[in-house]
């Protein structure tokens, strides 16, 4: 499980955050203490840090410059600042990505999601992917659902690590293509559809009913209610 620390002095924007993020079984903690950030950064030792640029007392860059001078952890700004000086800014003083407010959560999920595994790839304890009751190893090659396994192909274990980063958000057959060809194996969109009906057939023995649902002209979502 990831844990996550939010430092943003707008309460509404840091309880979205954190309410958005335990719904996915994300461990999550709200800096309340804008005076010594790095005090819960070191006692709560996050995977990943989100963190505001304008806040109380010292400003995000500062909190970021003193972060990376003990840790190199992923850092991701929030900001309404969304000039590109105060993007380069950011990154030159260590952050990892930028992110503008007003945002959507699930595509501050799906970045997050994105950015922790590629941080966190070749770590034994961050192999597992969450969706609500749905648990993807992707050191196992199984997906686990109500203590019901499915040992996965290669291919379809590819599909569904795409699917579980990019969960509740619609992705392109493109994207999804892209994602099966970085092996250098070429998959047309004829083999995706392949693919994808089988995989979902397997899902269906372990209860995952139109978990992969089909949205025509856009692309594939994976949920579990029907949207």
């Amino acid at each position: 499980m990831y844990k996550l620390l939010i430092v943003e002095d707008d309460l509404i924007i840091a309880q979205g955050l954190q309410k958005h993020f335990e719904k996915y079984h994300y461990e999550v903690s709200c800096v309340e203490n804008f005076e010594n950030v790095l005090d819960d950064f070191i006692q709560y030792k996050p995977d990943l840090v989100l963190l505001d640029i304008h806040l109380p007392f010292f400003d995000g860059y500062y909190w970021c410059q003193e972060i990376r001078k003990i840790s190199q952890v992923p850092i991701v700004f929030i900001s309404s600042s969304n000039e590109n000086m105060n993007i380069v800014l950011a990154m030159n003083m260590g952050g990892d990505d930028f992110i503008n407010k007003p945002f959507d959560l699930q595509v501050v999920q799906a970045k997050i999601q994105a950015l922790l595994r590629r941080t966190y790839s070749f770590s034994k304890e961050f192999h597992l992917l969450s969706y609500q009751d749905v648990y993807l190893d992707l050191l196992q090659g199984k997906i686990t659902y109500h203590q019901k396994e499915l040992v996965l192909t290669k291919n379809e274990l590819k599909i569904l690590e795409f699917m579980f980063e990019h969960a509740e958000v619609i992705v392109s057959r493109v994207d999804l293509m892209n994602h099966l060809w970085d092996d250098h194996q070429f998959i047309d969109d004829n083999t995706l559809s392949v693919n994808m009906n089988r995989l979902r057939k397997k899902l269906e023995d372990i209860g995952l009913f139109n978990f992969i649902h089909t949205k025509k002209g856009l692309g594939y979502l994976l949920c579990l209610e029907n949207i």
